[in-house]
């Protein structure tokens, strides 16, 4: 069992089982994380958004590239991503609410987690 706390940082793949154990830690059906669209990795874990994104900012992450969402294992493929995160609002970016709103932005996001995340297993 991984701890409730613990950051976890997807640089190459994670199965969708091991997702699972992370959501079941702290909340149940879903699992924080923090997306780094530049470096293409992922974090996951933590309470808060903004614990993933500190522990990317000391990996040398640039916190214009981080994006907080929501990860619902259970839901479909193309539901499970929800782009909702304090981390996200950013008026100097033109994101001045806690969603993605910038479609790139979301769609580049997508892509990075379903690269990292394999779904071929239950």
């Amino acid at each position: 069992m991984i701890p409730s706390f613990e950051i976890k940082i997807i640089k190459d793949n994670i199965s969708k089982s091991e997702l699972k154990v992370l959501a079941a830690a702290i909340f149940g059906d879903m699992v924080k994380g923090v997306v780094d669209i530049e470096k293409e990795v992922l974090a996951l874990g933590g309470e808060l958004h903004a614990d993933s994104e500190a522990v990317l900012l000391d990996c040398g992450s640039k916190q214009q590239n981080l994006w907080g969402i929501n990860i619902y294992p259970s839901l479909l493929r193309s539901e499970w991503i929800e782009f909702d995160s304090m981390i996200n609002i950013r008026p100097a970016q033109n994101n001045r609410s806690r969603n993605v709103e910038n479609e790139e932005i979301r769609n580049k996001i997508i892509e990075v987690v379903h690269k990292l995340i394999e779904v071929n297993d239950t």
